[in-house]
């Protein structure tokens, strides 16, 4: 019933162990590196239920090194990915996953979850209804961006810029997560291409991470699975691999 819950809203989810199971595979296969030549890097909100739920799997390959803040935005910004990026094996690869986490409960409510040790739902993520919340209330202020609150000033920012969209969409929540991604997206294309890396090959994953309830586990959907050969500066999607292994 949970993963039925989750592909209402994303019909393309998997659970997280088999979406990093699948990863693992694909990249084994199309480019024949094991995990330990991976160096990973993750943008993903820091909130502490993403910990919580953060497939083992994942732990095989070189790192975390922790990119994000706040629903996934690269916070760390151009000196985090620099200094990532000498951390990588000369004969391996880069590994980038960034997305923003969205709550979906068992009945399929979308923008919470049932954490552990709690009697009710809580938001999740939080920063995201925040931020929609003052958006709902005309609340956010073009430009009002303070170092007291950089991270949710900044995201308030991003909903801001797409306000029209958010409001008039079906699912408010669901489309503010949208819009985060692809701010996500664009940013993290931009830290890569100012980046030098010393390897091979760039993988660049970016998807919606949904955390469920506390007996759940999470699940992800991809939206982009895309290898940048460093030599010839090709870039090829891996989707249609990763779909069919």
């Amino acid at each position: 019933m949970s993963l039925e819950s989750v592909r209402k809203w994303y019909p393309k989810a998997m659970t997280s162990i088999d979406t990093v199971n699948r990863l693992l595979d694909t990249i084994e296969e199309e480019l024949g590196l094991k995990p330990n030549q991976l160096m990973h890097a993750d943008s993903m909100c820091c909130d502490d239920v993403n910990a919580i739920q953060y497939p083992p799997r994942a732990l095989e390959m070189l790192g975390p090194f922790h990119l994000g803040g706040l629903n996934g935005f690269p916070f760390a910004g151009i000196t985090g990915m620099n200094a990532f990026a000498h951390h990588v094996p000369e004969d391996g690869a880069v590994i980038i996953f960034y997305a923003p986490h969205i709550g979906i409960t068992k009945d399929g409510t979308i923008g919470e979850i049932h954490r552990i040790g709690q009697s009710a739902n809580s938001a999740c993520c939080g920063a995201a209804k925040g931020a929609l919340g003052k958006l709902i209330d005309n609340k956010i202020i073009q430009g009002n961006v303070s170092s007291l609150d950089f991270q949710m000033n900044t995201i308030e920012q991003i909903f801001l810029h797409q306000k029209k969209r958010i409001l008039n969409a079906p699912n408010q929540i669901f489309e503010a997560t949208e819009v985060m991604y692809e701010a996500i997206d664009e940013r993290i294309q931009v830290l890569v291409k100012e980046t030098n890396y010393p390897c091979k090959y760039v993988l660049l994953v970016g998807g919606i991470f949904i955390n469920g309830d506390r007996d759940m586990g999470s699940f992800c959907q991809y939206k982009r699975f895309e290898c940048i050969d460093l030599e010839s500066s090709e870039r090829k999607s891996l989707m249609e691999k990763y779909y069919k292994n």
